[in-house]
């Protein structure tokens, strides 16, 4: 007989359809009567499949209780209680080391649209404007500039190697110093802000870091700056941010990750200093595959007696 999943939000293809072939998939997210469907199917759940915002809660793991894996379709375990798992001796499992390179060129591409205007460019050509009296408005260089990672992990440091490559200099905080970086350490972010011409958003989601871009920060990277989300929405303080954009103290931001996301602040879309994009650093075919196989890799080897891959707990 087929292992029993719990799938507490939709996952993306292909691994929603390779969870299906290989496993009894309960769709928790579907269910119009959420406690009952754990009444009939928690006895026999032993691994739950999640993404995103479909997190698991301690209430949700003590409701299954032969529960011996979460197999997480993504890096960020911020939405997954770690500590009720570990309580419990479940396994909790990522994909760390499959995103990092793709999600770092979102947010080169975020830093050359937004800073390059180069939407705005493909707009002034579609519309016809290249051909009515005025010019093309004149954008900001990359070369030259210097860029603050505020997160220097995996993602972070391919973020840094790509924007060394565009002739920019690069700064960078962590709480501490990361051993074998050449790259100059800020001691906190408002003085990484301070030293940076664009501010990249690279740390963990979660409690530690809600609101870590604040108006000092912002104020710190002034006018003439420009913030690039790759991290997580409730990073950053929103409401200051997209004020400070609209009375031109910030000079853009390239986001692909906002408070409330889909449902996002409909300022952000009126802003033409703003690059906006749904949630997809990782969101390219070799990704999402190499991600499935991990999800599925990290099931596979549990549930045979080996060890996970990607073990957060």
């Amino acid at each position: 007989m087929k292992i029993e999943l719990l799938l507490t939000t939709r996952i993306p293809s292909p691994a929603m359809e390779m969870l299906e072939a290989d496993y009894v998939c309960h769709r928790l997210y579907e269910a119009p009567d959420r406690a009952r469907l754990l009444a009939e199917v928690g006895p026999r759940v032993r691994g739950i499949a999640s993404f995103a915002h479909g997190g698991v809660d301690a209430a949700l793991i003590a409701a299954l209780p032969r529960l011996e894996i979460i197999s997480h379709y993504g890096d960020g375990t911020e939405k997954i209680d770690l500590a009720a798992a570990r309580a419990r001796g479940v396994v909790v499992a990522n994909v760390v080391g499959l995103v990092e390179a793709c999600v770092a060129d979102t947010a080169i591409a975020l830093m050359l649209n937004v800073m390059r205007r180069f939407l705005y460019a493909d707009r002034f050509v579609r519309t016809g404007l290249w051909t009515a009296p005025g010019t093309f408005p004149p954008a900001t260089s990359l070369g030259g500039k210097t860029v603050g990672v505020l997160g220097l992990g995996g993602i972070g440091v391919e973020v840094a190697r790509r924007a060394c490559a565009f002739g920019m200099s690069v700064r960078y905080h962590n709480r501490k110093p990361r051993s074998g970086v050449d790259y100059p350490w800020d001691p906190d972010p408002v003085t990484l802000a301070r030293n940076s011409d664009v501010l990249v958003v690279a740390v963990p989601g979660g409690p530690a870091t809600e609101g870590l871009v604040d108006g000092a920060v912002l104020d710190a990277l002034g006018p003439r700056g420009y913030v690039i989300n790759v991290a997580r929405g409730s990073v950053i303080d929103e409401p200051v941010m997209i004020e400070y954009l609209q009375q031109g103290k910030l000079a853009g931001a390239g986001l692909d990750t906002m408070q409330n996301e889909p449902r996002i602040d409909p300022r952000l879309v009126e802003l033409d200093t703003v690059v906006l994009s749904p949630h997809a650093g990782t969101y390219t075919v070799e990704t999402r595959r190499a991600m499935a196989d991990r999800q599925l890799e990290n099931l596979r080897r549990h549930f045979a007696g080996q060890p996970v891959v990607n073990r957060v707990v």
